[in-house]
């Protein structure tokens, strides 16, 4: 009879150990006496609104899934650093780190949701440079900032140089779940979709894990600002966090258990190794000349020529990297006729940026425009 009890014993621990096999950290941003971005009307702050959608996103994902093991880098009203966030999810060894934000510009208008993952293709456009700007500079209320983030600055574009030659391990996985979150607070909550984008907030630089940040709306819009602080809005934006999670989750036991691989996984991998690379006309095969082009666009799908989101430019180009899709207009040998283009396209779109390409193949351009000036002395 005692041996039956240990038996019954035993299992109820291994049970209970394998219960909790995977760890997701919710993070809302900002806290205590860091309010995040603050409405016009100086009424609503982003703090706020991160903690009531983190709590009901963790909450229905406990009640979904109750294998799962939900953290919180905060659940009341009280201010965490950024490492200190990244270090919660760390310690506690987390399968996926989500943090939750609002945006904010100086123009009202602005408008729509976006998430992010780590990397640096994107940070050189002044938008994205900004947001990085902001979210990151809540640094300057923690003591010791300077040892802490080696002299980090938010404010100094030199600062971002770090993220350039960094690339997540896991970043596939980051894209994934970014892609169910975009999705879904586009077709679930009707946001206008900003897309998948790429920066370098110090807070998902600092996880092992695959980490995405999440920006639900702008707050300096005043319409925006009051969904983003009514609770139909909070609800319907966290049940696209809950509803992109339960994908991500569904999709990693499918390939835990069995020989069928997740569809989305495939098709990136598969598109990675043989998506067609739009192929500069000027270019050969046996050419050693950068080719450069001006990149105003990324996506998570696919888009046709002629789409409304180019805004009349034609024709477009296209590569696969990272899980984006990229959008290039021109294509030229001519580094001054490059910058010429860009100035063109900088008026539908003044993030756009100089892309350069060797053979098909993506090159620092930095490097090319020095491989173009030794070239053409």
């Amino acid at each position: 009879m005692r041996r039956i009890s240990l038996l019954i014993i035993l299992l109820a621990m291994t049970l209970s150990s394998a219960a909790k096999d995977f760890t997701v950290v919710i993070d809302a941003g900002h806290g205590g006496k860091d309010p995040g971005a603050i409405s016009a009307n100086k009424k609503i702050r982003e703090k706020d609104i991160t903690l009531k959608v983190a709590l009901m996103v963790g909450e229905a994902i406990a009640k979904n899934h109750p294998e799962v093991k939900v953290l919180y880098t905060r659940k009341t009203d009280v201010f965490v650093g950024l490492n200190d966030r990244a270090r919660i999810a760390n310690r506690a060894e987390a399968d996926l780190f989500i943090s939750i934000h609002t945006n904010a510009a100086k123009n009202r208008s602005a408008k729509g949701a976006e998430t992010y993952i780590l990397g640096i293709e994107e940070e050189r456009t002044e938008r994205n440079l900004d947001i990085a700007k902001r979210e990151n500079g809540v640094i300057f209320l923690e003591d010791n900032h300077e040892k802490q983030y080696a002299n980090f600055n938010p404010n100094s574009p030199e600062s971002y140089i770090i993220f350039e030659y960094m690339q997540s391990e896991f970043v596939k996985e980051s894209i994934h779940m970014a892609q169910y979150v975009q999705e879904n607070l586009t077709s679930e909550a009707n946001r206008h979709d900003r897309g998948v984008r790429q920066a370098g907030f110090l807070v998902l630089h600092a996880t092992s894990m695959p980490s995405v940040l999440v920006e639900l709306g702008y707050i300096s819009n005043n319409e925006e600002a009051s969904y983003l602080a009514s609770s139909n809005g909070q609800k319907r934006l966290s049940q696209c966090i809950i509803k992109a999670f339960d994908n991500y989750y569904t999709d990693l036991k499918k390939q835990s258990t069995g020989p069928t691989q997740d569809k989305r996984t495939t098709q990136t991998t598969t598109k990675t190794k043989n998506e067609d690379t739009a192929k500069p006309s000027s270019q050969t095969a046996d050419e050693k000349h950068p080719v450069f082009k001006v990149q105003f666009l990324s996506s998570s799908t696919k888009l046709k020529q002629g789409d409304k989101a180019f805004k009349g430019l034609n024709p477009v180009e296209h590569y696969y990297d990272k899980g984006l899709y990229k959008y290039t207009y021109g294509s030229t040998t001519d580094y001054n006729e490059i910058v010429r283009l860009k100035k063109k396209v900088n008026e539908k779109f003044k993030d756009a940026f100089i892309v350069a390409f060797i053979r098909d193949e993506r090159i620092d351009t930095k490097e090319a425009i020095a491989l173009y000036k030794k070239q053409n002395p």
